[in-house]
């Protein structure tokens, strides 16, 4: 890990307009213009690169503690540094499952340590993610960590009458609830999208009202309670449309969609290769072109990556008997410049809103001392990106800085690529490398 520096950056287009120079000095911004100058700074020419805010994941798997095999908070954040992110969520499906104070400090502290990411714990919200009864959301929320984010992803929280207590107390601090939407008496054995293909290829459908049905109760639920709800991994042109009718009547209610549901389609899973079996599930091209402009338009808010390492065996095995998930940290945001920008259904600055202002604000790390998600200008802390949107590469697993390989983008050619990542102006990736 580098030590602290000042870094004048030159040239650089900040969210993508016009060129212009970043000085970054004792972890802050302290100059934003033309022709800058500091003696003795480290000078970084950025000329065509685009510069923009640390990205935010509100929606990382690290799987420490008790899946080290998978990922360790280390690898994670620097598999995230690599993709451009200065903050990630971690989710509370660890072994022991993080429903106690004790464990998300033990996560907090190990991603201080780390120094590649700032990590931002979320709190289960049920003990062991069971589903029976609340985990201790005060106590969490009051740890050192902070913790302002509570899901129990990877299950839903179908207990209607669990939920609206969930719901009832984050709102005493200004917590969220982030929601697995996943009817599970509809999903029981369920293992791809319910479509003509999943009858073709044999495999027991996953509809998609599973997901929509949550959704619509929990909005609904929301908005009785006025607490906050943010809808994990959206997946379907049905749930676009209930959160574009909640946000019309000015409910509090926040989506992400992943970089997988924004490219990848079910016609993958003919192949039956596990890399792409993931919940939710790859859906049709019909959902994929709604959750872009669901994107585009502001209904969801933010793009959040659902990186989900497993190691080879639970990923190299049967269809059937393998797990669910993807990577995606490192490949974010060429995934984003493929489908959203390359496309003109965003702008540079809408790609900033959506990966990192935003996110930070639902997660509430948008102020203190370890802010994140802030402006490019003077005085904000000197979390910044710098990516090269010419640039193009061929996904190799085997170069990943995560432990696991599931990467769904294997052999694929995206544009773009980070150049450099600086964590309150400190360097962890200098020229695609980590510091």
């Amino acid at each position: 890990m580098s030590e602290h520096q000042t870094t004048l950056i030159t040239g650089a287009r900040i969210l993508g307009g016009e060129p212009a120079d970043l000085l970054l000095r004792d972890g802050v911004i302290a100059g934003v213009g033309q022709g800058l100058d500091d003696t003795g700074a480290t000078i970084l020419d950025a000329a065509g690169l685009v510069v923009l805010p640390g990205l935010v994941d509100l929606h990382t798997h690290l799987r420490e503690p008790g899946r080290e095999d998978a990922e360790t908070v280390l690898t994670g954040t620097q598999a995230a540094a690599m993709g451009g992110f200065t903050a990630v969520h971690a989710m509370a499906n660890t072994e022991p499952v993080a429903d106690t104070a004790g464990v998300v400090e033990q996560v907090w502290r190990l991603g201080r340590e780390a120094g590649y990411a700032d990590v931002r714990p979320v709190g289960a919200v049920t003990v062991g993610l069971a589903g029976q009864r609340l985990a201790e959301l005060g106590a969490m929320a009051d740890s050192a960590a902070g913790v302002r984010v509570f899901s129990d992803d990877g299950h839903c929280v179908s207990d209607a009458v669990l939920m609206r207590r969930a719901l009832e107390y984050v709102k005493a601090f200004d917590g969220v609830v982030a929601q697995h939407a996943q009817e599970p008496r509809l999903t029981e054995g369920a293992q791809m999208n319910e479509s003509v293909l999943s009858g073709q290829l044999g495999l027991r459908g996953w509809p998609c009202v599973a997901e929509e049905a949550i959704i619509a109760r929990d909005i609904l639920l929301a908005a009785h309670v006025g607490s906050r709800l943010h809808i994990c991994h959206l997946s379907t042109q049905g749930s676009v449309e209930i959160v574009r009718l909640a946000k019309q009547r000015g409910l509090p209610v926040t989506a992400e969609v992943t970089p997988h549901h924004l490219l990848l389609t079910e016609d993958l899973v003919a192949s039956y290769d596990a890399r792409y079996k993931v919940n939710p599930p790859l859906r049709s091209a019909d959902d994929v072109a709604a959750v872009r402009a669901g994107l585009a338009d502001g209904t969801i808010d933010i793009v959040a990556t659902d990186h989900a390492p497993h190691p080879v065996e639970d990923k190299e095995c049967e269809w059937d008997a393998a797990a669910f998930g993807m990577l995606g940290l490192e490949t974010a945001i060429s995934v984003v410049q493929h489908t959203m920008v390359d496309t003109g259904l965003l702008n540079w600055a809408g790609v900033a809103e959506r990966m990192s202002s935003a996110p930070a604000r639902i997660g509430r790390c948008d102020t203190g001392d370890d802010a994140q998600g802030r402006p490019l200008a003077v005085g904000e802390p000197a979390n910044v990106v710098l990516v090269d949107p010419s640039a193009s590469r061929t996904v190799d697993s085997t170069a990943s800085a995560s432990l696991s390989r599931n990467n769904p983008y294997e052999g694929m050619k995206l544009p773009g690529g980070v150049v450099a990542t600086f964590l309150r102006g400190r360097p962890t990736v200098s020229d695609g490398a980590l510091v």
